[in-house]
């Protein structure tokens, strides 16, 4: 049981070598449903996206392959996590297209309206504060922006207490602000998809 812990641990906050090795397992562990997932989206030209818990970079260097003229950002709240993306990243973070940094998303340090699309992948489950995190991802999309969520199902229901039900979520996102929600679940019951959309604005939405 202390050693589910200490990678369930690193899993959340990797640290030192054994974090570094398990990004890299998670790089390749999770490249086949972050692909089926980017299918639901069409980017914007030019599109500005945030990849919340950008873990080892993976899904970072699939946006850019995607979004060829456009700016890609990271936060992680690991530190090795952010040095890892930064290397898998290397050359576009060279030529100022990805910028990856440390933070929260409870607290994301962008301005209000910046990113046309925002991606969360194996990552919510984790996060402290799920409403707070809602808030400020709907604080930092654009007006059409969207939202993409994704995780395998069966750590959804092991890590989460709440929010761990689609019609929660769906509520968890509306009570934000979000609409035309959506869920997505892959052929292999194993994989699920949210989107949500921030258009429609209203005054009370928050």
């Amino acid at each position: 049981m202390n050693l589910l812990k200490r990678l369930i641990e690193q899993a959340k906050n990797p640290k030192g070598i054994t974090g570094s090795f398990m990004l890299r397992i998670m790089n390749s562990a999770h490249s086949g449903m972050n692909k089926w997932a980017l299918e639901k989206i069409k980017l914007k030209k030019e599109a500005v996206i945030l990849d919340l818990g950008c873990g080892g970079g993976r899904t970072i260097q699939l946006l850019s392959k995607m979004n060829a003229e456009g700016k890609i950002y990271g936060i992680d709240y690991s530190n090795q996590a952010v040095k890892d993306s930064i290397r898998t990243n290397k050359q576009d973070v060279e030529l100022g297209k990805v910028r990856i940094q440390q933070a929260s998303v409870t607290s994301i340090p962008f301005s209000e309206n910046t990113f046309d699309t925002i991606t969360a992948f194996q990552t919510h489950y984790f996060w402290p504060d799920i409403e707070s995190a809602a808030k400020e991802i709907y604080r930092v999309l654009k007006h059409d922006g969207e939202l993409l969520i994704i995780a395998e199902i069966y750590k959804v229901n092991y890590h989460m207490e709440t929010y761990k039900t689609k019609k929660e979520m769906e509520q968890l996102l509306k009570r934000t602000g979000f609409n035309a929600i959506m869920f997505y679940e892959h052929e292999n019951k194993k994989w699920l998809c949210i989107k949500g959309s921030k258009i429609n604005m209203h005054s009370n939405n928050l």
